[in-house]
C-alpha cells in the first residue's frame, strides 16, 4: 500500500508541475484569450451583466431649476511622465512553486531616475527609434526598465508581432515601461533653433541690402557704379 501511495503522490506532483509549466507558458506568451467556453455564450453573458449593472446604477434626477456650475475638464500636463504598468503581474503557479523566478518588483521613482540618466548618457532620445529608424519628434515615447527607448506604437506592434514581452535590443523579459517626452522636448528645441536661424538670416539679409544702398563700396568700379545709380535715381525723381 505504501508503494502505491508513493507512486500516486509522484504522479500527482508530476501532474501539478506539468499544469504549472503549461500555465506559465501561456502567461509568458500572453495567450490569455484562450478559453474552453463558447465565445457566443460568453458574449451573451457579458451583455446580460452590462444590462444588470446599468439598471442598478440608474438614479432618478430631480430638476430643481437652479443653475449648476459646470466644471470644465481638468487640463493635464502634456509632459507628465507616468508608468504604464505600475502593478506587477500576478504570480503564476510555476513561480509560486519555485520553478521560475518571480517578476521583479516595480521600480521606485529614484530607480526610474537612474534608468533615465543612463538612457540620457547613451543618447537614446537623440538617435532615431531602433525599430522604425525614424526620429521621435512629437510621437509618444516609452522608456524601458533596461534603459532602452522606443516609439510607443512601435513597441506595441513589436509585442503583438512576437507575442512576447521582450526588449527588441537586449531581449530582457518582463520589462517595465514608462512614458517620457525627451524626444519631443529635443524636437521642439531643434524646431525653435531652425525658426530662429531663419529669422536671423532674414534680418541680416535685410540689413545688408540697406547697407549696400547707403554706404558706397571701396572698390573703384563698384564705387563708380554706386554713384551712377544714385545720380540716375535722382534724375528720375526730378523729372
Amino acid at each position: 500500500m505504501s508503494k502505491h501511495e508513493g507512486h500516486s503522490s509522484k504522479q500527482d506532483n508530476l501532474a501539478v508541475t506539468a499544469v504549472a509549466l503549461q500555465d506559465h507558458i501561456l502567461h509568458d506568451l500572453q495567450l490569455r484569450n484562450l478559453s474552453i467556453a463558447d465565445h457566443s455564450k460568453t458574449k451573451v453573458q457579458k451583455t446580460e451583466n452590462k444590462s444588470k449593472s446599468l439598471k442598478r446604477n440608474t438614479k432618478a434626477i430631480i430638476d430643481t431649476g437652479l443653475k449648476k456650475t459646470i466644471q470644465g475638464p481638468k487640463v493635464e500636463d502634456p509632459e507628465k511622465e507616468y508608468v504604464l504598468d505600475p502593478k506587477p503581474p500576478p504570480l503564476t503557479l510555476a513561480q509560486k512553486l519555485g520553478l521560475f523566478e518571480p517578476p521583479p518588483p516595480p521600480l521606485s521613482s529614484d530607480e526610474w531616475e537612474k534608468v533615465k540618466q543612463r538612457s540620457i548618457l547613451q543618447g537614446d532620445s537623440v538617435q532615431p527609434c531602433p525599430i522604425c529608424k525614424e526620429e521621435f519628434e512629437l510621437r509618444p515615447q516609452v522608456l524601458l526598465s533596461c534603459s532602452h527607448v522606443f516609439h510607443r506604437a512601435c513597441l506595441q506592434a513589436f509585442e503583438k508581432f512576437t507575442n512576447k514581452k521582450t526588449c527588441p535590443l537586449c531581449r530582457k523579459n518582463q520589462y517595465q515601461t514608462r512614458v517620457i517626452h525627451d524626444g519631443a522636448r529635443l524636437f521642439k528645441i531643434k524646431c525653435a533653433t531652425r525658426i530662429q536661424a531663419c529669422w536671423r538670416g532674414h534680418v541680416v539679409r535685410k540689413w545688408y541690402q540697406d547697407l549696400k544702398r547707403k554706404v558706397p563700396p571701396t572698390d573703384a568700379k563698384l564705387r563708380r557704379k554706386f554713384f551712377e545709380e544714385k545720380a540716375f535715381y535722382r534724375c528720375l525723381r526730378s523729372c
